[in-house]
């Protein structure tokens, strides 16, 4: 009995050993938590959550409404007098332009996901999500959809068979714990979620009956083929019969195209990365020339003559500092040179007719410059209207249409003293 005893006893012992062992073992790991948790900082992050919507109700027929306020403008577009602006993945503005000292709200073109616009004769065509939808604007009091086709922009609205289809992003911030000793969070997919720390993310007719874009358009028409490019792909479209197009040819053009501007028998895309010339003689198969390259920022282009003129801003996208007009000698468009850079303030679209040329920039309002000796057009600006919001312009021979977040403006203008406000749409 005594034996058993002892051994109850050391057993006692050998127990609260490893009860004092297991609590300062216990102990310690809290220290060392709480060390680490005071090691760890807070970071406020940004990701984007995917919105869908059910294909029924966004990939349907265009409805022509009564008129309504410009609230998001986009892309402006201009064509027999009217003018056609495009509401940011709403629809499309109608406005008759006859009386250019009094325009006149038609009405409201319902296309939910349009961002971008192009026309030939009595038909405009537009993008609905991943669908191209032609519109009869002959009776431009009764619009109406006459044709789609399925399916042809197709690179980002993604269909989930569960969630629907893909058709934009939700930033959301949120403010998260970093791990110990993991620094700063790197961006990451999780659920369809793209993630990143707050630091990471940061003219010309084509002639015949079609209409004239801005410089910053994504769709244009040249003879019967309709050109419209994503962040790297040209799409054509054949519409020798207007109201049917036929997909035809895909180039892929590489990362970071903005822009397409046509003229002559070149096409001239803007880009992140610089400005490619393609041959266009065949307009069914446009192919490479050229590469003007420069610092990765935004980059409209327009081209008069021999030469092609790009601006370049900084801002959250354009993931630069750099704010200038480069003005660009493409005689030989196998090898385009810089002439000029010209210091600007805020650059967004431009346009150019004859001497004159527009420069939008941004919160710095309008600028004309005259452009007669590409080496001093920065020393000649002939109008500054600082009092408006300027995003992009579209030059005609007697009057220049501007759109910025503020309205779309009208000036007449003749490229020597004369530069006169006609009107107003406010938005």
């Amino acid at each position: 009995m005594k034996t058993n005893n002892t051994q109850l006893k050391n057993q006692k012992i050998v127990m609260g050993k490893l009860i004092a062992s297991s609590l300062l073992f216990l102990l310690m790991l809290s220290i060392l938590a709480q060390g680490c948790k005071e090691a760890c900082e807070t970071q406020m992050i940004t990701y984007y959550e995917p919105i869908y919507a059910p294909k029924s109700e966004v990939l349907k027929d265009a409805e022509f409404e009564s008129a309504r306020p410009i609230e998001n403008p986009g892309k402006i577009y201009y064509k027999d007098e009217y003018l056609f602006i495009n509401e940011i993945e709403k629809g499309i503005h109608v406005i008759d332009n006859r009386d250019r000292s009094n325009p006149k709200e038609v009405g409201f073109i319902n296309l939910p996901g349009n961002k971008d616009l192009a026309a030939k004769g009595n038909f405009l065509y537009a993008d609905n999500y991943g669908d191209l939808v032609v519109l009869d604007i002959s009776d431009k009091a009764r619009i109406q959809q006459v044709n789609r086709i399925e399916n042809v922009f197709d690179a980002y609205y993604a269909y989930n068979e569960t969630h629907g289809l893909l058709i934009a992003y939700e930033e959301v911030q949120e403010e998260v714990e970093v791990d110990c000793g993991n620094g700063s969070i790197m961006p990451h997919y999780y659920n369809d979620m793209l993630y990143a720390s707050s630091a990471e993310i940061s003219n010309s007719s084509s002639g015949g009956s079609t209409g004239i874009g801005g410089s910053l358009a994504r769709f244009t028409i040249t003879n019967d083929y309709l050109y419209t490019v994503n962040d790297y792909r040209l799409k054509l479209f054949d519409i020798t019969i207007t109201d049917s197009p036929v997909e035809g040819n895909s180039v892929d053009l590489g990362w970071g195209i903005e822009t397409i501007f046509p003229y002559g028998d070149k096409l001239f895309f803007g880009a992140r990365s610089g400005m490619h010339i393609y041959d266009n003689s065949n307009p069914s198969e446009p192919v490479f020339v050229s590469t003007y390259a420069h610092v990765n920022t935004c980059d409209p282009v327009v081209v008069q003559g021999d030469l092609a003129y790009v601006t370049l801003r900084n801002g959250t996208e354009c993931e630069t500092f750099t704010n200038q007009l480069d003005v660009i000698d493409i005689s030989d468009v196998t090898n385009p040179e810089l002439l000029i850079s010209h210091d600007m303030q805020n650059p967004h679209g431009l346009g150019i007719n004859g001497d004159c040329l527009f420069i939008a920039e941004g919160d710095h309002g309008l600028k004309v410059f005259n452009a007669a000796d590409p080496l001093l057009i920065g020393d000649r600006l002939t109008a500054h209207h600082e009092n408006v919001h300027a995003l992009d312009v579209i030059p005609l021979d007697d009057v220049l249409f501007m759109i910025g977040n503020d309205g779309l403006h009208q000036y007449s203008y003749d490229c020597q003293n004369v530069f006169n406000y006609l009107s107003t749409i406010s938005f």
